[in-house]
């Protein structure tokens, strides 16, 4: 029991897995303790299978063997590792981006009945920023224009960089990545040269093939930006919208469908129709049909329906184990494949929906744009069929749910800014960031790992950096540990935020009409809405006539899982934010990569890694990175003295100086 309760930092969870235990189920978490110990060679980064020569291994301790079959050595094999990884998440990312941009362009072409444009603001401010003629053009037209844009940034055989990289970065970062020759022309090609480079025979030399996954890397952020944008185009742009979180949202009384995954085309769709099936539900005996959340298509629907997150990646399986969940409907990326025993277990009907993604023991209804409405219902139907399968004796649902106030896009944000200083938003944040109300502002984004305590790395570094006057901005399953933990509330600024960000987060709520303060932690969506928090800080940086590099600003990736968080994390660093990961990468095996990540990375970028397991001890890293960019903007350390009661003068002199000596890579 002792080991359950050290397993996860949310109440909810525990009791499930106290449940899992007594009835004899597997969970990831019992998966992970079988596979211990894990390789060695596999953790460093020095186990190469690209050949069918290998797989190779290079001794960590500098004897033999010093180099694979083909004579690659240590730091050729962790390059070629890392830079596959990079390659791996970009495709996921911007093969999300594709699939949105096939669903608008579906839709302007009259194929897909089941979708009209509901963000047609964002459909014209992302036309004009991409550099198109707006005036005098219909939606349709307009919308078929930007998608075209799109698509073009997937295919160009042109030499010329992405659109939706020129068009979202700063003059001064373009230039140096120019310099760096890291811009990508083609999305598709970037990933292609990836694997071309890594492949035997090919590229050995750890420069230019991490140079090479930078490339991909920025092809990452502009695939991840293409997903938003069209997203917000097609389905809104997400405004403040309270919900709730947490396995508490689950009703007994309800049909409860659950949607997994990434992508939100066909989950919308769910939700637009569920009224329509309510009348069938109720013949089946239930109250009504009750959609919940998981993972990052549960977060585009919580950012843009206020529909309720029930829990994030690893306890997905949790969720059918409550024995109230008649429909678990996946789409792609994250998706256990255990999930398919879990349904077996119960009355679950698993339900995959997408051609990439099939699971044993699934139902699949493979979902098209042309027949989404079509699609939809056969998915609630199955639903309602697996409603009246339920054992009354198995449902055990915890009662823990938490409030949750979502829906940070950057246009909402200028929004609640306007609301102070209508002339210049933005203004107004950097004038709370110069008077040192905000200290800076830290991006904390990623999954969860079973090599960290469920979501304890989110919750201890955010709060941390919010009794420290730090805001938080939060993407994918952080946000969702976030939501759960009631830390997505103005409750929790009265409780958790140092008096510089109470007061900022007070006046701004008052302001707004939200008769309150803003929550501490704002949610920006899923993971591919890192986008919004890299348009927030260019938005920040243009304003105060710097570059990213130089805001007192830091990220971190405290669960980091997947490819994916390998690849957002790469781009973090090239666009100048150092960046925090809580899980040791597989570079370790060079000291050459290790180097280049931790700090040559600073010198070329502005940006680097920090890899600390501690959370509480990247907590304070990042702390000293924040202020330590205060002190290169020539910020007045009396805030020190203001916003950190109980330092003394001697305390601050030798706080800068740690800073210091971090910045030039010493460990403080």
């Amino acid at each position: 029991m002792g080991d359950v309760e050290s397993r996860t930092a949310d109440p909810a969870t525990k009791r499930m897995l106290r449940l899992a235990a007594e009835q004899g189920l597997e969970t990831v978490w019992d998966r992970y303790e079988k596979m211990k110990p894990q390789c060695g060679y596999g953790q460093l980064g020095l186990c190469c299978r690209i050949c069918l020569q290998g797989p190779c291994r290079i001794n960590p301790f500098g004897g033999e063997p010093s180099r694979g079959v083909c004579g690659a050595t240590a730091y050729t094999i962790v390059s070629r590792n890392l830079i596959r990884m990079i390659a791996g998440g970009c495709a996921a990312h911007s093969d999300h981006g594709r699939h949105v941009a096939h669903t608008l362009l579906a839709l302007v072409e009259g194929k897909a009945p089941a979708y009209k444009i509901k963000g047609e603001e964002k459909l014209r401010s992302v036309a004009a920023r991409l550099g198109l003629e707006v005036e005098g053009k219909s939606t349709l037209e307009l919308a078929r224009e930007v998608v075209h844009k799109a698509l073009e940034d997937f295919s160009r055989y042109e030499h010329v960089p992405l659109t939706w990289t020129t068009t979202t970065m700063t003059k001064r970062r373009l230039e140096l990545l120019d310099r760096c020759d890291i811009l990508p022309y083609n999305i598709d090609a970037t990933i292609t040269e990836v694997l071309h480079r890594t492949h035997i025979g090919v590229d050995a030399d750890p420069v230019p093939l991490i140079f090479t996954g930078l490339k991909c890397a920025i092809a990452d952020l502009a695939g991840e930006h293409i997903s938003t944008d069209l997203s917000d185009i097609l389905f809104g742009v997400p405004k403040l919208t309270k919900t709730r979180s947490n396995l508490g949202v689950i009703k007994p009384e309800m049909v409860n469908i659950a949607v997994h995954g990434h992508n939100p085309i066909l989950s919308e769709v769910i939700c637009d129709v569920a009224a329509e099936l309510e009348e069938e539900a109720k013949a089946a005996g239930a109250k009504g049909i009750n959609i919940i959340g998981i993972c990052c298509t549960g977060n585009e629907l919580l950012m843009r329906r206020g529909i309720p997150l029930a829990t994030n990646f690893a306890s997905q399986e949790l969720a059918i184990m409550t024995g109230a969940l008649d429909a678990m409907v996946v789409d792609y990326q994250c998706i256990m494949p255990s999930l398919g025993f879990w349904a077996r277990c119960f009355h679950t009907q698993l339900v995959s929906t997408s051609e990439l993604c099939r699971q044993p023991g699934d139902t699949h209804i493979e979902f098209h744009p042309e027949t989404a409405e079509e699609d939809a219902k056969k998915i609630i139907r199955l639903a309602i069929e697996a409603f009246k399968r339920r054992d009354p004796g198995r449902i055990n649902i915890p009662s823990e749910q938490s409030e949750a106030v979502v829906g940070f896009s950057v246009e909402q944000i200028l929004e609640l800014l306007g609301k102070v200083n209508p002339d210049d938003p933005v203004q107004y944040l950097v004038d709370q960031i110069r008077d040192g109300r905000v200290l800076g502002i830290a991006a904390v984004v990623g999954c969860n790992n079973m090599k960290i305590v469920h979501d304890h790395g989110h919750l201890t570094i955010a709060k941390e950096l919010v009794k420290n006057n730090v805001l938080i901005v939060a993407t994918g399953c952080a946000a969702g540990a976030y939501a759960r933990a009631g830390l997505l509330t103005p409750a929790a600024t009265m409780e958790y935020a140092g008096e510089g960000l109470k007061m900022f987060l007070t006046e701004l709520g008052e302001k707004s009409g939200f008769n309150g303060p803003l929550p501490p932690v704002w949610h920006m969506g899923s993971c591919v809405d890192n986008s919004r928090i890299h348009d927030l800080a260019t938005l920040i940086a243009e304003k105060m006539g710097v570059d990213i590099k130089d805001l007192p600003v830091a990220a971190s990736a405290p669960e980091a899982m997947s490819e994916k968080a390998v690849a957002i994390g790469s781009w973090l660093v090239v666009t100048g934010w150092p960046t925090h990961v809580g899980v040791v990468p597989f570079i370790y095996g060079s000291r050459l990569v290790t180097q280049i990540a931790e700090n040559t990375a600073r010198d070329v970028y502005g940006g680097y890694f920090i890899f600390e397991k501690d959370p509480g001890k990247a907590a304070k890293r990042l702390l000293n990175v924040i202020r330590h960019r205060r002190w290169r903007l020539g910020i007045s350390r009396d805030e020190y003295i203001t916003y950190w009661p109980g330092y003394t003068a001697k305390e601050v002199f030798a706080e800068e100086k740690a800073v210091k000596t971090m910045a030039n890579g010493g460990d403080v």
